[in-house]
């Protein structure tokens, strides 16, 4: 008996343990959010996941280390329902984050972003005007254009030292005009229309020199944040699904370590001796 409550207090240390790579996942998209994919309510379900996880871990060690069966009998209801939800948000993440990916370019380190790449439920939330507002001044207040500027020996980048830099996302999508516009490059944020035909592309016409302005009205720039947003998910939803494999493995321990202390409790009270028949024959004096 004093076995399977080691073996379940160890158990619940474990969990609390696996509780932190998760939490800290949320923290990151947190701190993401704030600086540069600016969509501040995905991680939420990420913290309080790892947050009840630590609650509930807690609990079913006290529940061990006091013999509590009531604490080890909810531990057991309440981690299951968690690795439920855990389980539906990393299935959630990878459908909403499986279409779309940004577009090669001839002799560019970087790559274009199309908002008709995208498709679902995320494209939606984010390319909705009520919602963009907010995103694009996120990305406004980041400053990530204006870091894009470098000197080297005192003078500015070339354009050709410009096209060979692996920019992010939302640097290609929000800070120059789209590669197709023919657009002619002056400094990292100023571009000048060229000489020849413009692409069938409204972002074209969008692009202001304006720093206030830039792309941050286009497609192309809602693109960008989608990609990012992708890339950052599949980060952390692959730490979500090495978490949760090993929870699912602790929690069939836990579970059968907890039923094997019940038959004990059952079968044979501590510090009493046990029947050897079922029905004792006969009375004797």
């Amino acid at each position: 008996m004093r076995t399977s409550n080691h073996l379940i207090g160890v158990l619940n240390f474990l969990t609390f343990l696996l509780s932190i790579p998760i939490l800290g996942g949320g923290i990151w998209l947190s701190s993401r959010a704030n600086n540069t994919d600016c969509l501040k309510f995905l991680q939420w379900p990420l913290i309080i996941i790892g947050i009840s996880i630590m609650v509930v871990s807690l609990a079913g060690f006290a529940g061990a280390c006091y013999r509590n069966t009531f604490l080890l009998r909810l531990y057991l209801v309440v981690m299951f329902c968690v690795i439920a939800v855990l389980i539906g948000f990393i299935i959630f993440a990878y459908v909403v984050t499986d279409k779309g990916s940004g577009r090669s370019l001839v002799n560019k380190g970087y790559l274009d972003y199309y908002l008709e790449d995208y498709s679902g439920w995320l494209e939606e939330r984010v390319a909705t005007d009520g919602y963009w507002g907010k995103i694009s001044s996120c990305i406004r207040d980041s400053k990530v254009c204006r870091k894009l500027a470098r000197n080297f020996n005192d003078q500015p980048e070339t354009a050709d030292m410009f096209f060979q830099r692996k920019l992010t996302p939302v640097q290609s999508g929000c800070c120059k005009p789209p590669t197709d516009c023919a657009f002619m490059y002056q400094n990292e944020t100023v571009w000048m229309p060229g000489t020849g035909l413009i692409a069938n592309n409204p972002d074209c016409t969008k692009w202001n020199n304006d720093q206030q302005e830039l792309c941050y009205s286009c497609d192309s720039c809602k693109a960008g944040v989608l990609a990012s947003l992708k890339k950052s998910w599949r980060k952390v939803s692959v730490i979500n699904i090495i978490v949760m494999i090993i929870l699912v493995i602790v929690y069939i321990v836990a579970y059968y370590a907890y039923r094997n202390n019940r038959r004990m409790d059952n079968d044979e009270s501590y510090g009493e001796a046990r029947m050897t028949k079922s029905q004792p024959s006969a009375f004797h004096l």
